[in-house]
This record gives C-alpha cells, sequence and structure tokens, in this order.
C-alpha cells in the first residue's frame, strides 16, 4: 500500500517542525495512509524516538509510490537521502536563516547554515510539489529556480497553548511588574540585544517596575548568550530572566503573565510566538522583518526603524493606554479568527492532490 512519510532533519519535543510533523502523520493516517516520520538517530531526543524511525530504515526500501515529504530547514544529510529517493517527492520550506548571523558566535552552525542555503538550491528541481509556510519563504524558493510554490501556514495544535498553565510559575510573574515578553531561540538573528536595549530605556526612563523574559535555548550559541548576559550587566538591568528552554505548561504561564510581547527579530521564517501571542491576548509590538508583517497580517503594532526609544515608549503606550492595548488585542484575535478559519487539511490535501492516487 502507498504510503505518505515525512523527512525531518531533526525531531525535539515543543519544536515548531517536530510538533508539525505529528499532526501531519496523524491527518495521512487519517486518510487512509501508512504514515511515519523520519529523521536521523542522533538528531533526534531519545525521549522523541517513539514518534520517529531512523531514515535508514526506510532509504533503501522506498516504494516508487509511496510520497515523501521534507521539512526543509537546515543543512542536513536528510535533504541528500531525500534528494535520491525513487518514490514521489514533496518539500515544504520553512527558511533556512542566513550563516552569516552565526559566523562570530559558532562557525560550526555557520557551516551548516551555508549547506543547507547550497541543498535548498539544488532542490530546485527535485520535487513534484512545492509548499512554502509564507509568501516570505515561497520567494526564496521562487528566486532559485522553483516552479508553482504554494503557501501552506504551519499547521499549529492551539489546545497545547492554553489547555494547561503552570500556576506556580504564572503566580510567581504575576507580582505586579510589567512583564515584556519574547520567545524565540536565543541566536543573533533574533537581535535580542537590541531588546535588551529597548528594554533598558524602557525600564530606566518609563517603568523601573518591570521585567524581559526571553523564553528559548542557546544551545549552539553560548557566545552570544554570554555577550548578552553580559551587556544586561554593563545596562544595569534589574529583573532581567533568560528563561532558556521551558516546558509547554511553563510557557503558557510566561504567555498569561504577559504585558507585551516585543519582537526586534531581523530574521523571521514565520514567526510562531506572534500567533501564540494572539492566541493568549497578549499586544505585540515587532519590527517589521522579514515574514514578520505577514503574519501579523494587519495586527500588531509594526515598527519600520530600529529607534530604540521609540519603541520604548510605544511599548508604554501599548500596556499603559488602555484604548490601544484593547484595540490592538481586538485586530490580534480577528487575525486568529482569520488564521483559524482556514481548512489547512483540506489545503495539504489540495496541494498533494498531484501525487495522491486519482
Amino acid at each position: 500500500m502507498p504510503a505518505i512519510h515525512q523527512f525531518v532533519a531533526g525531531f525535539t519535543g515543543g519544536d515548531a517542525i517536530s510538533n508539525e510533523s505529528i499532526m501531519f502523520r496523524d491527518i495521512f493516517r487519517g486518510w487512509g495512509y501508512v504514515s511515519e516520520i523520519f529523521s536521523e538517530d542522533r538528531c533526534t531526543q531519545p525521549i522523541a524516538r517513539k514518534h520517529v524511525r531512523d531514515v535508514s530504515c526506510y532509504a533503501d526500501a522506498a516504494n516508487p509510490e509511496d510520497i515523501v515529504l521534507l521539512h526543509l530547514s537546515i543543512g542536513s544529510r536528510i535533504n541528500d537521502v531525500f534528494k535520491a529517493l525513487p518514490c514521489k517527492k514533496a518539500i515544504l520550506y520553512h527558511n533556512v536563516t542566513p550563516s552569516n548571523y552565526f559566523e562570530v558566535v559558532n562557525k560550526q552552525t555557520a557551516g551548516v547554515l551555508r549547506r543547507g542555503r547550497e541543498q535548498v538550491a539544488d532542490l530546485a528541481n527535485c520535487a513534484a510539489v512545492n509548499m512554502a509556510d509564507s509568501r516570505f519563504n515561497a520567494s526564496e524558493l521562487e528566486s532559485l529556480g522553483y516552479r508553482d510554490v504554494t503557501v501552506l501556514p504551519l499547521v499549529l495544535n492551539f489546545s497545547m497553548l492554553t489547555h494547561d498553565i503552570d500556576s506556580r510559575m504564572r503566580k510567581k510573574l504575576c507580582d505586579g511588574k510589567k512583564n515584556i515578553l519574547f520567545v524565540g531561540r536565543c541566536t543573533p538573528n533574533k537581535k535580542i540585544e537590541d531588546l535588551l536595549r529597548v528594554f533598558a530605556y524602557y525600564q530606566k526612563t518609563i517603568e523601573p517596575n518591570s521585567r524581559l523574559i526571553h523564553v528559548g535555548s542557546h544551545a549552539g550559541s553560548e557566545r552570544y548568550f554570554n555577550l548578552l548576559t553580559t551587556m544586561a550587566k554593563e545596562l544595569d538591568l534589574r529583573h532581567v530572566k533568560f528563561a532558556g528552554t521551558l516546558t509547554q505548561p511553563e510557557l503558557n504561564a510566561c504567555y498569561a503573565s504577559a504585558d507585551a510581547f516585543l519582537c526586534m527579530s531581523e530574521h523571521e521564517g514565520f514567526c510562531i510566538p506572534l500567533i501564540e501571542s494572539m492566541q493568549h491576548e497578549v499586544p505585540i509590538l515587532a519590527h517589521a522583518s522579514a515574514a514578520v508583517p505577514e503574519t501579523l497580517d494587519g495586527s500588531g503594532i509594526l515598527l519600520t526603524d530600529r529607534r530604540i526609544d521609540l519603541a520604548a515608549e510605544l511599548l508604554d503606550r501599548l500596556i499603559s493606554n488602555s484604548n490601544l492595548h484593547d484595540a490592538v488585542v481586538k485586530q490580534q484575535s480577528e487575525r486568529l479568527v482569520r488564521y483559524r478559519e482556514r481548512d489547512l487539511e483540506a489545503e495539504i490535501k489540495q496541494n498533494l492532490s498531484p501525487l495522491l492516487p486519482s
């Protein structure tokens, strides 16, 4: 029986692509297909191996009638294995971060990203179906010669975002301070140094009783993380919390306690935390970079330059002006409704229809 399988470069708990691949697998099984997720064992968290099989189990036994969907997001041997498969192929592009962001902080990661960009270009004529999770990402593929690229937004498990909130963490954060939140990996493209600068202006000139919370792993970016912690000390900042990786209930508690979400990131292929903030009714102030305006889709407040004082003053207005706060949250809620009303399962089937049996 033909199958619809997925290839991912790595699989970890809480990762957006990993979560999406599980949802896809369940959708494909619901259609009546055999469906598995494949990666390399060395790139899969041991606790997650119940969901993932090693790619070596499939590569030598691929059925020409099978469909394999590659989640393309970084340089990986998985991409080369995918290209050599004799089966039907589809690509879903999640963006590969430009390597220049990592040249100073982690040369090994920079090399993996350079390889990833090369592999994206090399796969241009490999798959019959090409998709991207944002128009920003689709445009990148089209510039490399990909044809007929369709946009398929990330399929999210919204129940995870509010189902369980860590009450202890929420109580600890709800102590009267204004909580400014950013969620995203601790990497240079996120421009967390600008986040610290905006917060320094906000805390020192507007609201001393404030806290900055950053949630995100700094694994592989330890040098950048050390620079940030040094910067926070030099700026004499108080109540800066680098929370690292959290469980989903702990993350939900951070959103539930946040007064605003501040994103100064310079390169985003989609930026899921913007959607998560909408779900938690947290007003968003974000720099208008890469896919951020597309994901916000007319909601939130966008910064078009990097004036630190202006960003801090807008942040204050967003929190303290109830009319502005409520209007922004309303816009975000309307955007979220538009996102959730899309029948993404039907869109997946439509996009894969050239490969499905008639």
